[in-house]
């Protein structure tokens, strides 16, 4: 086994906490634009966005479920990797935590550069003319974006105290500030929304009742959709701070995809009850539009600045949640000897792997400028959809072949015990993300892009060519250490 540390990680996160890491990973940008901006990326879905919504949470809590299941029986830092590294194979383990990590680390700097245009909004509403126009600055934007991730690698390195001091708050804002949407948009209808755009734009519109179903459209929207239950995995990456984790974690994962799942649909229909489907899709083709946008016409100026506060909230909120993932991630390399071993350095006052925290900040700053140079952050966002895809889909695997791989550590499985409900969860959830992901896929391969590194599958597929060569040379290095590596990927890290 790896050497033990004179310090390590402490159980200091309770069901709130972790609870709360998962709701914040997964409540971002996606709840106020993905449900509009549709319209435009799937043609035609038209009115059955929601039942799109609907059928995407069913691999997604397949996929909740096992990670559960998992956890209970291995609560350890790292999550999915240490769940498919002990109960598949350590190689897929590892490449497909990899391309996780990958696909998050960048995803948080371009969090932190799209949330700059959202206190660009507020600054707006609220009359700030000239230090609106100082936030569209290129290097005035890049430097918020930086100043963001590297405030919470603070606030992360510092422990978990500091952690839920600033995750919590944001989190109760971020749901008071939405419930404004979900009860503004079940109060008016489309009558008082058509009134409005007359009275402010002088403009009529005529909304279309109805479009025919198509399932190639309708599963297409699914599976962009699917991107929206993305991020309950942090919590499993915390499962060597979680308190009580065997019961904890999968109650958090649990708790984290229901309630998100449950306020994303209710947020996305109330917006829906008073806009037409019809003015959003005809809207979404010439302008990028979103909750805030489309609701002004009917809300006073007050609530439309307090629902953008919101929307800037949701994603800040993704930061510190998403860097605590993704340096559990390096720590749990690290202490298997597949990553350089420093990383798994344990500050010896927080009680944090502060080294990985600092190289998982780095990694989001690349994230930040290849946002801002590039000027398209989408494929990065396309890449941990893929990434996340593939992981959900190998944990489902892993469910299943835990018990034949490691009989041992399945015997400690502390929730749905029964072999026979395992596998109808295994089975299914292997089923539906295997569909997703080929329909993802498809759709990412035949789109009309300017190259071919547009796409994100090539690019995923060097990623994973990357891993592959790191995981090889680190495990001919583990090999001649004399390390006994069957015994290594058999058992849990040691605490």
């Amino acid at each position: 086994m790896a050497q033990p540390q004179s310090t390590k990680l402490t159980r200091k996160l309770g069901l709130l906490a972790l609870t709360a890491t998962g709701v914040c990973s997964m409540l971002g940008a996606s709840i106020n634009v993905v449900p509009f901006m549709i319209q435009r990326n799937v043609p035609g879905i038209g009115p059955y966005v929601l039942p799109a919504f609907a059928f995407a949470a069913i691999p997604a809590l397949f996929a909740a479920l096992a990670y559960g299941i998992l956890a209970s029986a291995m609560p350890r830092a790292g999550g999915s990797y240490i769940y498919a590294s002990r109960g598949l194979n350590p190689y897929l383990g590892f490449v497909a935590s990899f391309s996780q990590w990958f696909g998050l680390s960048i995803v948080i700097g371009v969090i932190s550069y799209v949330t700059v245009p959202f206190i660009r909004d507020v600054t707006i509403s609220l009359g700030w003319d000239e230090f609106s126009r100082t936030l569209e600055v290129g290097w005035v934007r890049v430097s918020i974006a930086l100043l963001l991730i590297w405030s919470f690698v603070a606030v992360n390195i510092k422990g978990a105290k500091s952690y839920q001091r600033a995750l919590l708050p944001m989190m109760f804002l971020m749901f008071g500030l939405g419930a404004i949407v979900i009860i503004a948009g079940f109060s008016f209808n489309t009558n008082d929304f058509l009134e409005a755009l007359n009275t402010k734009e002088q403009r009529s519109f005529t909304p279309i009742s109805n479009t025919d179903f198509d399932w190639r459209i309708f599963l297409s929207a699914a599976a962009l959709l699917f991107s929206s239950f993305i991020g309950f995995d942090s919590i499993a990456q915390a499962g060597g701070e979680a308190k009580n984790p065997t019961k904890s974690l999968p109650k958090a994962i649990l708790l984290a995809i229901v309630s998100v799942g449950c306020f994303y649909f209710l947020f996305a229909k109330a917006v829906y009850h008073t806009v037409p489907w019809s003015f959003v899709a005809e809207e979404a083709m010439t302008k990028d539009i979103s909750a805030p946008g489309l609701l002004s016409y009917v809300l006073p100026s007050g609530l439309g600045i307090a629902i953008l506060i919101g929307a800037a909230i949701a994603l800040i909120n993704d930061l510190p949640a998403m860097l605590l993932s993704v340096s559990r991630l390096m720590f749990a390399w690290a202490e298997d000897g597949i990553f350089p071993r420093k990383i798994a350095k344990i500050h010896p006052k927080n009680s944090t792997p502060y080294i990985a925290i600092i190289a998982a900040g780095i990694m989001a700053s690349i994230g930040v400028l290849g946002s801002h140079f590039a000027g398209d952050f989408f494929l990065g966002i396309d890449i941990m959809v893929t990434s996340m895809m593939v992981n959900f889909l190998l944990m489902c695997i892993t469910l299943l072949t835990l018990k034949k791989v490691n009989p041992s550590i399945s015997a400690d499985i502390s929730v749905v015990k029964n072999r026979k409900t395992q596998l109808v969860i295994g089975v299914l959830g292997t089923i539906f993300l295997t569909g997703f992901l080929i329909i993802h896929t498809y759709k990412d391969l035949t789109a009309d892009t300017e190259a071919w590194y547009f796409h994100s599958t090539p690019i995923w597929l060097i990623v994973m060519a990357l891993a592959t060569i790191l995981f090889l040379f680190k495990w001919k290095q583990l090999k001649k250490e004399n390390i006994d590596l069957k015994k290594r990927f058999k058992e849990l890290p040691i605490e």
